[in-house]
């Protein structure tokens, strides 16, 4: 799977954090599906309904309800769950995830100069298949990283209509995640 190549097709990525805008993402264009918020007891049903739409699915491994921040919890997800990738902050679960063969988006809350500088350093050492930055409205430090990292970089956070899409993408983003349904279709 080439991400890169993914978000040229569709740069918009819809993220669920519940079950309700399930349809809303099935009938999206993007080929790509987040789910940054579940539990165990609705995430493999989600992740099937999703990838039998032929989406191609991403967990947030750190946000399943229920599910350890372990190297234990990326190996249920892949063996029980199986989605096409997963999400997480948490470096110990990168390396574990790219040595089990599944893609992996390393996400970054970019706070201060301190985090900026300490995330292009774990970027470089972990060396995900993208990257997502948090938040999305920070058009001089997307373009920065961009600069920086040979990765898709994707965008989440914050993001509420077009213009703000539109900024994260002329600053170097190659996608952005968002909870808004109305940009989905954009």
């Amino acid at each position: 799977m080439n991400i890169r190549e993914i978000l040229e097709r569709n740069p918009i990525i819809p993220a669920l954090k519940n079950e309700e805008n399930i349809e809303e993402a099935i009938k999206s264009g993007s080929e790509i599906v987040f789910i940054i918020m579940s539990n165990l007891m609705n995430i493999k049903d989600i992740v099937s309904r999703l990838k039998n739409e032929g989406k191609i699915v991403f967990v947030h491994a750190d946000m399943v309800e229920g599910l350890s921040s372990s190297n234990y919890g990326i190996e249920f997800l892949i063996n029980t769950i199986r989605p096409d990738g997963i999400i997480t902050t948490k470096h110990n679960m990168v390396s574990f995830a790219r040595k089990n063969n599944i893609s992996v988006i390393q996400r970054y809350f970019i706070l201060d100069s301190f985090s900026f500088k300490n995330t292009i350093a774990h970027i470089r050492e972990n060396k995900p298949d993208a990257i997502e930055i948090l938040p999305g409205l920070m058009p001089k430090i997307i373009k920065r990283i961009c600069n920086l990292v040979n990765l898709p970089v994707i965008t989440g956070g914050l993001i509420e209509d077009k213009e703000d899409v539109m900024n994260a993408l002329k600053s170097g983003a190659e996608g952005v995640s968002t909870t808004k349904v109305e940009i989905w279709s954009m």
